[in-house]
């Protein structure tokens, strides 16, 4: 049984220079990565993973960001100053810093000033994000992308949970985001077609859902036809391939 979400306590005096952030990993530094989804697939890339998650996705890759019932939330997440983070990623020449999760709009408030940091440094960021929580202002500048992943039935979710029609439109207004949907079979796409005429959604970015090298290649095979009869792009979890989605990797 997993453990419902429960908001983050980050009521911050808006003076406060240095915030911290509930973080599971950070990774990339230490042992190079790339980004391994989406538009910037096969970039190389560091990663700032924050914890905890408003939805409990069954087919969840990282439940070790919400999922206390399997995971001990002790052990799994740690609070770090934004400015250890910034030290962390300044110390590599990697331009990319990939700020994913659990759903890491849930801490956004204090994501700003990493944001703000990073951008100073000369980075770019990009955010993996289930697409329930709209972007702050303070979010939507120049350097930042959107890799927005709204949730299908599919992936184990009650979609009237995971499809937020008033943060997905102004995801697509913002001009910043694309929508990645994880699909696991061709029926999965006649449902992406309706959630993007629906809510003008573009571009569309379709990935077979899998955890090994096998379901994903299984998965991209059986959808490819399909998704290229579609006009839209594809991409593959290159990290699965490549390193059998170890973590840290």
């Amino acid at each position: 049984m997993t453990t419902a979400f429960t908001p983050v306590p980050l009521g911050l005096a808006r003076g406060d220079t240095n915030p911290r952030l509930i973080v599971a990993e950070r990774f990339g530094v230490e042992v190079p990565t790339f980004q391994g989804e989406g538009p910037s697939c096969g970039c190389p890339a560091l990663f700032i993973r924050l914890s905890r998650c408003n939805l409990t996705c069954a087919q969840c890759d990282t439940k070790y960001t919400w999922d206390w019932a399997q995971f001990d939330s002790r052990k799994e997440s740690t609070k770090q100053p934004v400015t250890d983070l910034l030290a962390w990623a300044a110390s590599s020449p990697v331009g990319l810093v990939v700020i994913t999760g659990g759903e890491p709009l849930i801490q956004q408030r204090n994501v700003a000033p990493l944001v703000r940091g990073l951008l100073e440094a000369g980075k770019q960021i990009e955010f993996e994000t289930n697409g329930t929580i709209a972007p702050e202002r303070a979010l939507l500048v120049d350097g930042v992308r959107f890799n927005v992943s709204p949730k299908l039935k599919s992936f184990g979710v009650d979609e009237g949970k995971s499809i937020v029609p008033a943060a997905l439109q102004a995801f697509a207004a913002s001009g910043r985001a694309v929508f990645k949907f994880v699909a696991s079979s061709v029926c999965d796409l006649d449902r992406i077609a309706a959630l993007a005429d629906a809510h003008q959604l573009a571009p569309v970015w379709v990935m077979p859902e899998g955890t090994t090298a096998e379901a994903v290649t299984a998965r991209t095979r059986a959808l490819a036809d399909q998704v290229a009869a579609r006009h839209w792009h594809f991409t593959t979890r290159l990290h699965v391939l490549a390193f059998a989605d170890a973590r840290g990797r």
